[in-house]
């Protein structure tokens, strides 16, 4: 009898993980996807420009997230920091996490943007054809300045989340992806009486987005009653050098992780300006279709870390484990059913971007279809390896994952990829095959590492 409540009992956690996590995980995939929406609005917006266009903003896009992302992962490290405190009911520490997590965010953006501005002479270096960096630099002039907003509301993001409330999260991004759309009509085609700005008006529009998204979450948190204590605005400007460099410390292998990843993309669209100009676009299209499927199990990601984390606060090593392994299936399973829509379906995805029956278009549309049919294969190594990434930072493990990231992705991956696509003479296929084994050696080796957390003292207390 013992043994049928005590087995009763550990089915009972499992469920209850899975709804707490679902819960907490809904609201923020929905932000992803309208995040991605920011994105995927202004690329499809490009593509009505043309095909010039659209390879020339997604490549300035691609080249600028390179930077984005590891800026977000250094800022990521303030959501395990929180939730250990909060499951350690450490107020002055979630104060401190803050405040200094925005002062991260402003001195990367300051030491980042006078290189994004230089982008036109960057991507003359790497090999683009001269109208493509003439064009890219149009769309980076006003858009380099998003690293400000951008940043300050993924710490923001990591805040609200922690504490449960991420409805407002979710909300404030829907309000963006409308303001975006409104603004990418009325200023890259001269709508509604604004001037025709094409590419830079897709940057300036950018800004102004993420900008109204950012302030929306700060004063949403500094009005609510249950946040005054933390006080989280007052004496700003008084440095905390040690919570600061603790940040540093804990979101700088975040950082160079997720760069790792989203730097193999990087390569593989420059590798892809090398091959022609539908096979970029097509490319670029491909890449932002997988990209909103991937924002689902990133979404629940940003909740693993914190579930993992207050467990971790708690002491609790069963929780650890119950919350990691749920979460991981959660985003697993979701990406095995984007698999069969990508393989069975892929030109439905692309006829959203690209009109087959425009001449222009039918190289460009037929590359994409045979790149999304490819993802679809990927799409479950990808899954894995976000979720258990995230269960690992739940325990503030950062640097050998971020180890694990650089050999599968720039070690295999983009040496794989240029093999197959340059060497073997496979142009696209072979690129994105190299990023498929790329992703499925991290995957693995993630999971491995949270499946030995216990062996290798991630979860020790003493």
């Amino acid at each position: 009898m013992a043994q049928v409540q005590n087995a009763q009992g550990a089915g009972n956690m499992w469920t209850d993980e899975a709804r707490t996590t679902f819960k907490l995980a809904w609201p923020l995939v929905l932000a992803q996807l309208a995040q991605i929406g920011l994105s995927t609005s202004d690329v499809i917006m490009m593509g009505w420009l043309g095909p010039e266009f659209l390879g020339a903003g997604a490549l300035a896009h691609s080249f600028m997230f390179f930077f984005l992302i590891f800026g977000m992962g250094l800022v990521t490290a303030v959501a395990p920091m929180m939730a250990k405190a909060i499951g350690e009911e450490d107020e002055v520490s979630v104060r401190r996490t803050v405040r200094q997590g925005f002062w991260v965010c402003i001195a990367f953006s300051t030491i980042v943007i006078p290189f994004m501005l230089q982008i036109d002479h960057i991507f003359l270096l790497l090999g683009q054809e001269p109208d493509i960096a003439v064009l890219a630099e149009t769309y980076a002039r006003v858009g380099a300045f998003q690293f400000y907003p951008f940043l300050l509301f993924a710490v923001m993001r990591s805040f609200l989340a922690a504490h449960n409330i991420t409805m407002v999260v979710l909300f404030a991004t829907l309000v963006g992806i409308v303001l975006n759309i409104i603004g990418n009509y009325g200023l890259m085609f001269g709508n509604f009486g604004l001037p025709r700005l094409e590419l830079l008006g897709a940057g300036i529009s950018t800004v102004i987005v993420h900008s109204a998204t950012f302030l929306f979450a700060l004063f949403y948190a500094l009005a609510l009653k249950r946040f005054k204590d933390y006080n989280l605005l007052q004496r700003f400007w008084k440095p905390d050098w040690q919570r600061f460099f603790d940040v540093i410390r804990v979101g700088v292998p975040i950082g160079f992780m997720l760069m790792a990843e989203v730097g193999m993309f990087s390569v593989a669209a420059f590798m892809m300006g090398w091959l022609s100009k539908p096979e970029l676009a097509a490319h670029a299209i491909a890449l932002q279709i997988t990209a909103i499927s991937f924002m689902v199990p990133l979404g629940i990601s940003q909740a693993t870390t914190v579930r993992v984390g207050i467990c971790h606060g708690r002491r609790s090593p069963i929780g650890v484990m119950v919350a990691g392994w749920t979460n991981i299936a959660m985003g697993v399973g979701f990406m095995v059913f984007t698999c069969m829509l990508y393989i069975l379906f892929p030109g439905f995805f692309v006829q959203f971007f690209l009109n087959p029956a425009d001449p222009e278009n039918v190289a460009a549309f037929n590359f994409a279809v045979t790149y999304i049919m490819i993802a679809g294969v990927f799409q479950l190594v990808d899954g894995g390896q976000v979720m258990a990434a995230a269960s690992l930072r739940g325990l503030s493990d950062t640097k050998v994952p971020m180890a694990i990231a650089l050999f599968g992705y720039w070690v295999v991956g983009i040496p794989v990829g240029y093999l197959l696509g340059f060497v073997f003479e496979w142009r696209g296929i072979g690129v994105w095959a190299g990023m498929a084994l790329g992703l499925a050696v991290v995957a693995v080796l993630l999971t491995i590492r949270f499946a030995q957390r216990d062996r290798l003292g991630l979860v020790r207390y003493g």
